[in-house]
């Protein structure tokens, strides 16, 4: 279910398109981070100033003034600090609502078929874990980098300045860091993508089996269940054990450079204090940019190896909010009649309530076809039953008629008008659909009556649930209209839900009256 594997760049600037409603405080936080970093690269040339003008030649000529400077650097890059994680908290979690809203309004417009080849356990993990692993770790790893860049360049800037020959001793090693992190990165690209493709998976297990307990408990399924749930989680566990043996590689190893490094600057150093080429303030100072300047370049290993769990997670965004609806409006028919989202409700035309199947084929897999030039004519105002065997085709053509799916050849008409020179969303908004098995929402039992119409008067939702006999059941519940019903509406028996799904059905006063086996439950 998976796009195709992107690079680092592709991904990287498909997520920056949710930064530049926050370019402003992007900036700001670009700035700051400049600003810390150059604070950052100039406090160990603070010590060897101070070495070599009051500790080697005794004296204390001016030292408040150099006190006072570097008690304002200090406080400055205090100040900057706060500054600078506020901004990237704030950034990270506005990018992560805007992520979110995105992704949820695309959910709403997405076609039934995408919810018939997608498990409910992959959305959710790319809905909740994949984007505030994203958000976070993208927010974070701007400071580091940005940060990280300055603090390396101001360093380099100051070591040439002071002494090239120890600078190119640094300068020598910065190859190897990048052929360590190009190996170790694509290992740990690797382990989690696996990672987050399990999660999904856990996730969608953890669902079937809340949403199934009673199947589960009535077939004696449980040891089963966790047998299967433990095959799920092993693997992600080896994976996840894979990712972190890379991670805890790599970062050592570039810890062991860096302690080379500082051993060649000292030796070499040493040497040249001994014979006055060198001060000592100078080599206290290479030393400390040693250690100063490795403190990047180990966070560059730590952001690389989180980034390329951020990589994973992303790429598995991406791929469902690029995911395109199997049935969409005409560009005609959205510019005058709006979408699902921003409808242009004063344009459409009044509903009658015929509908007419002309030689209409439909198949959900092309070897299996379920319709074969059907022709159906219902007329304003008629009653029509289907009947048939399971499988006939019965939801398939209650489904077409709502526009759930296309027909594969043939033509419905709606008034005599094709359904796909209308809006989606003006044509459900005159149907009522009643389900075997409803849905209601987590609230009170008016809320989901009240659910088909947003306008209704409480004495509307009254006469509705009269015109269903739920009214009477509704009175003997403890808190009656008010009482809630659960998830799922979990609280209430099948029939009960049926009968509140159809008194939310005809609160809408639709103008086609679909029922799908609505009255199953129900004694009539």
């Amino acid at each position: 279910m998976d796009k195709q594997q992107k690079s680092q760049w592709t991904v990287i600037k498909e997520l920056a398109q949710f930064f530049k409603p926050h370019r402003k405080q992007v900036i700001q936080l670009t700035l700051l981070m400049i600003f810390v970093g150059m604070m950052d690269a100039i406090s160990p040339y603070f010590s060897k100033y101070a070495i070599d003008t009051y500790i080697e030649t005794g004296s204390l000529d001016h030292y408040g003034i150099f006190a006072g400077v570097y008690l304002a650097q200090v406080i400055f890059l205090s100040i900057s600090v706060y500054g600078l994680i506020y901004l990237a908290d704030s950034i990270g979690t506005k990018v992560s609502y805007d992520v979110r809203k995105r992704g949820f309004e695309n959910l709403q417009e997405l076609s039934f078929s995408y919810y018939d080849k997608t498990p409910v356990g992959w959305i959710m993990a790319r809905m909740t874990s994949d984007i505030g692993k994203i958000t976070e770790g993208i927010s974070w790893a701007l400071v580091d980098m940005v940060w990280g860049i300055t603090m390396i360049i101001g360093i380099l800037g100051i070591m040439l300045m002071t002494n090239w020959r120890l600078t190119m001793i640094m300068i020598v090693l910065m190859p190897i860091l990048m052929l360590v992190s190009y190996f170790f990165q694509n290992r740990i690209l690797k382990q989690q993508r696996k990672v987050r493709k399990m999660n999904s998976r856990i996730t969608g297990a953890f669902s079937e089996g809340i949403m199934g307990a009673r199947t589960t408990k009535s077939l004696v399924r449980e040891e089963k269940n966790i047998e299967e749930f433990e095959d799920l989680t092993g693997n992600m566990r080896g994976a996840a054990v894979r990712s972190a043996t890379f991670s805890a590689a790599y970062i050592p190893i570039v810890f062991l450079i860096n302690v080379v490094g500082q051993a060649v600057i000292l030796i070499r150093g040493g040497t040249g204090v001994l014979n006055g080429s060198i001060s000592y303030g100078t080599l206290v100072a290479f030393i400390s940019y040693a250690v100063l300047m490795f403190e990047p370049i180990h966070h560059f290993a730590v952001v690389m190896a989180q980034f390329q769990a951020t990589r994973a997670s992303a790429e598995r965004v991406m791929s469902l909010l690029e995911e395109k609806p199997d049935v969409r409006d005409l560009e005609a028919v959205v510019a005058e009649y709006g979408t699902a989202l921003a409808p242009k409700r004063e344009n459409w035309p009044t509903v009658s309530g015929a509908i007419s199947f002309d030689d209409v084929s439909f198949a959900y897999n092309p070897k299996e076809p379920v319709l074969d030039h059907f022709t159906l004519d219902v007329e304003q105002g008629e009653t029509i039953a289907l009947v048939g065997e399971t499988g006939s085709g019965k939801s398939t053509i209650v489904n077409l008629a709502c526009r759930f799916y296309e027909p594969t050849e043939g033509e419905i008409r709606m008034d005599g008008v094709n359904i796909q020179e209308r809006s989606q969303l003006w044509l459900h908004d005159s149907l009522g659909y009643v389900l075997q098995q409803p849905m209601l929402f987590s609230g009170s039992i008016r809320d989901n009556i009240h659910y088909g119409r947003e306008d209704a008067r409480e004495e509307e939702i009254v006469e509705a649930a009269k015109q269903v006999h739920a009214h009477d059941f509704i009175q003997r519940l403890p808190d009656g209209y008010n009482t809630e019903v659960g998830e799922g509406g979990a609280k209430l028996s099948t029939g009960q839900k049926q009968l509140i799904s159809f008194a939310r059905a005809i609160l809408k006063n639709p103008k086609i009256f679909i029922l799908d086996e609505a009255t199953s439950s129900i004694d009539l």
